[in-house]
Formats: structure tokens, C-alpha cells, sequence
């Protein structure tokens, strides 16, 4: 019995568990004397009797649904020949192990060669386990609802606290969930650096950071190891070529969202405004992937050529076109977030300005716009660490040239583009070259951290003053 079968069962009982529970609180009111006699109300009680059917058993279930595979590739490697490792590295017996798990799974082949005989041993003891793994984790499930619910069944009396129990359960749950983004976070944070401390093992932290040429060597890690070069890791190249790109989307973006913004929070009719924000909003869900198919082409010959027009070399794929994309992306983003802070700003504001005689040109200048300002900015910000953290747009159309210099017409190479590129074909995690996207990845996360901090500083600071 698979997992998907096991929940579907699982939840089904949790159903005539309620039901059971709720029936056994009104024969228990009724020898009572009424509901009335219950400390809480007969729903209470069948959610109760659910809980304590699904919750241990869901724990079980979602334990065999993450640890599973890890405990069924050790009990193989384990009944593996002896010295079956022997001259792999831990990454390559790593991806063995996988490999068996997905012939197992029919999701693979084995591979010819003399490793094909243990990848067919492995794999059919492993697909005996997994079966033998799903009937025990089925059986102990249906062990743990029937005596969930046998439990909850007997401890239903008049003064049993049902509500008070409920809801410590479902603050547990908020809790729990609340709880997903920073445990998320963290593991985000300690998988990069464990990595980016390895890389940093080959390359000084000092030449990564403050190198101006971008040169990997795709040497093996045992060629590096006898004195082979790993190459050159400058990251002020991409650095560059990023706060390049994010500025030109900016600068494209932040005027464009921001009069748009003004327009519709303060000039546009009632009907105009209920059709034209949510056609503005759709475009923010507008795959990435698109945007970047346009860059490539259309914006970019049509930049192309009127930069011949006006005597310019300007190249299809440059930081510029990636720019132009990347602001038009963007723009929805500013747009819909000032909207929303510029209708937050009291009525009672607008309506003093205009007793003093203001224009409503002048209201907007001078009283609002100063006003939603805090507002304002966060959405500036925000929309810069979306645009420093993109990726499909300058993969199609920055141009992959990792050049320090200041030309937007030029091609240039970001620190996503760079990632796509050093974790793209036959990798060896064991090598700088395919560990430098950890330490990439991690200094673009502190990035985009340290302005969405920002933001929500200003935010959080100033936006008390018009309450």
C-alpha cells in the first residue's frame, strides 16, 4: 500500500472518527440532561476524537514520507558486497545509491558496465524493502488511528475540556506553520554555507570577492589537487553586471509603476480603475520564461537596430535588453504595491489641502505623495531585490560575458546567469568550479536579505506617522 493510499484511508477514518465523537457527546448530553450539561459543544468533541485518530498516525506517515528513502538506501548499501565503494568518492556512491533507488522505482535503467550487476541486485532488494517498509508504516498507521480514536472515545464525559484541547491543538498548528518560513530560511542559509565553506577551501575569500576576472578552469578536482589551476573566481564582474541590469530595470520600472500608480489612486475614474489594476496585476504572473523570449526577440533586435539608426553599437543581448525586460517585468510590481499605499493615505489629509486652497495637482505633490513616501520606497526596494534575484531574463538576454565594464550596450553576465551556468552539464561537486554557485548563491541571498530588511525598516519606522 502506497503512501497516497495510506493518507487517502487515513483521512477517511479521521471522518468517521469525528462522526463517532460527536455521536458518543450527544448520547453522553443526553443521559446528562441536555447539551447544556457538555463543557463544550458536540463539535468539539468529534474533532477531538479526529485529532487523536489522524495526528500520531499523520506523524508516522509524514516521518516514513521524508526519512524513508535515506533508511532504505543505508539498509541496501549495507547488504551490498563488501568493498562495493571501494575507490568512489562519497559523491559518487552517493549517486549510485540513487540511481539503484530509481531502477527500483522503474524510473531508470541500469547502466551497462561493471557496475550493472550490483545496480540490478540493489535495486530489486531495495524494491522488496520499500514494499515491506509501506505494509509496516501502513499497518503501525492503522494501529495508531484505532487507538487514537479508542482513546478520544473513552475520555468523552460531560466535563472533558474538548474546546480548550481544540484549540491548543490548532495553536500548535498556527504555530507550526508560522515556524515553516524561518525553519526554511535556516536551512537555505546552512546548505550554502556549508558548501560555500568548501569552495572557499580552494579559492581565498579575499581574491572571490575582490577578483575583477571571471575565468573558471574546469579542471577536475583531482587535477587541482596535483597542482592543476582552478581558474580565476572574480565576483566584482558579476556583481557588476547585476547591479547593471537591476539599475537599467529601475530606472525603466520605478517612473513608469509610479505614475501609473498616481493615476489610478488619484485621477482615474471608478470604472477605469476596476478594470485597469487588475489588467496590470495579470501581467505579474506572466512567466519569467516569456519575458525573457521577448528580450530575445523582439526587444533586442528592435534595440539593434535603432541604435544603428542613431549611430550606436548596440548588441540583441546586452545588459541593456535584459534591463528593458526586466523593468517592463517589474513594473506591475510597483505599480500595484504604491496603488495600494497611496489609497492608505487618510482622506482627512487630501481635504485639509484642498480648504487651503490646493490644487488636486498640488495635493498629490505636496501632501500625499510625502505622506505614502515610506510606503513608497519599501516598494522600491522590494522590487530591487526582485530584480537582483532574477534569472530566466538574463540567462535569454544579458549576453554571458563576465567583463568588468560600463558599457550597457555590451553583453554581460549576472550572478544568477553565473549559477545556471556552473550547475549546467556533468558536475563534479567536488571541484571549485561547481561549488562557487553555493558561494554565488549565498552572496546573492545576504543581498536580497539585507534590502528586504531595509524596506520593511522604512516601512515599519515612518508609517506610524499617518495613522
Amino acid at each position: 500500500m502506497n503512501g497516497m493510499v495510506t493518507l487517502a484511508v487515513l483521512l477517511l477514518a479521521m471522518s468517521l472518527a469525528y462522526r463517532l465523537g460527536r455521536a458518543r457527546s450527544l448520547r453522553v448530553a443526553q443521559a446528562a440532561g441536555g447539551v447544556r450539561a457538555l463543557h463544550s459543544r458536540p463539535v468539539h468533541y468529534g474533532v477531538l476524537a479526529a485529532l487523536w485518530c489522524g495526528v500520531p498516525a499523520l506523524v508516522v506517515l509524514l516521518a516514513w514520507a521524508v526519512m524513508g528513502e535515506h533508511v532504505l538506501q543505508s539498509v541496501v548499501a549495507a547488504a551490498l558486497p563488501a568493498g562495493w565503494a571501494d575507490g568512489m568518492e562519497a559523491f559518487e556512491a552517493r549517486v549510485l545509491l540513487d540511481r539503484i533507488s530509481a531502477i527500483s522505482k522503474g524510473e531508470a535503467l541500469a547502466q551497462e558496465g561493471a557496475l550493472h550487476a550490483l545496480q540490478v541486485q540493489g535495486a530489486a532488494h531495495m524494491a522488496a524493502l520499500r514494499q515491506t517498509g509501506q505494509l509496516a508504516v501502513a499497518a503501525v498507521v492503522a494501529l495508531l488511528a484505532a487507538g487514537g480514536l479508542w482513546y478520544a472515545y473513552r475520555r468523552i464525559a460531560p466535563a472533558l475540556r474538548a474546546r480548550n484541547e481544540v484549540e491548543t491543538a490548532v495553536r500548535a498548528l498556527l504555530a507550526g506553520c508560522s515556524l515553516i518560513a524561518i525553519v526554511t530560511t535556516l536551512g537555505i542559509v546552512l546548505s550554502l554555507l556549508g558548501e560555500a565553506v568548501r569552495f572557499f577551501q580552494f579559492v581565498a575569500p579575499a581574491d572571490f570577492f575582490l577578483g575583477t576576472v571571471w575565468e573558471p578552469n574546469f579542471s577536475s578536482a583531482d587535477t587541482g589537487a596535483q597542482g592543476g589551476d582552478y581558474g580565476q573566481f572574480g565576483l566584482l564582474p558579476l556583481a557588476w553586471g547585476t547591479l547593471m541590469v537591476s539599475g537599467i530595470a529601475l530606472v525603466v520600472a520605478v517612473p513608469t509603476g509610479l505614475m501609473m500608480a498616481i493615476y489610478l489612486a488619484e485621477y482615474a475614474p471608478r470604472g477605469l480603475r476596476s478594470v485597469a489594476k487588475p489588467v496590470i496585476e495579470v501581467l505579474a504572473g506572466i512567466p519569467t520564461i516569456v519575458y525573457g523570449f521577448f528580450a530575445l526577440l523582439a526587444l533586442g533586435p528592435a534595440l539593434h537596430t535603432a541604435g544603428q539608426w542613431l549611430g550606436l553599437e548596440v548588441r540583441a543581448a546586452s545588459a541593456l535588453t535584459a534591463g528593458v525586460a526586466m523593468g517592463v517585468m517589474i513594473i506591475p510590481f510597483i505599480s500595484s504595491l504604491s496603488d495600494d499605499i497611496l489609497t492608505q493615505v487618510p482622506r482627512a489629509l487630501r481635504d485639509g489641502s484642498y480648504g487651503l486652497g490646493a490644487t488636486q495637482s498640488e495635493t498629490i505633490v505636496r501632501v500625499v505623495l510625502p505622506a505614502a513616501l515610506p510606503g513608497i520606497v519599501g516598494a522600491f526596494l522590494l522590487a530591487a531585490s526582485r530584480a537582483i534575484g532574477e534569472t530566466m531574463i538574463v540567462v535569454l538576454a544579458a549576453g554571458n560575458s563576465p567583463l568588468l565594464h560600463a558599457n550597457p550596450l555590451e553583453a554581460v553576465s549576472t550572478v544568477t546567469l553565473t549559477i545556471v551556468n556552473q550547475l549546467t552539464g556533468d558536475l563534479d561537486f567536488a571541484a571549485p568550479q561547481s561549488l562557487v554557485a553555493f558561494a554565488l548563491g549565498l552572496t546573492l541571498f545576504v543581498l536580497t536579505l539585507a534590502l528586504n530588511i531595509v524596506a520593511l525598516y522604512i516601512v515599519r519606522k515612518y508609517h506610524e506617522q499617518y495613522d
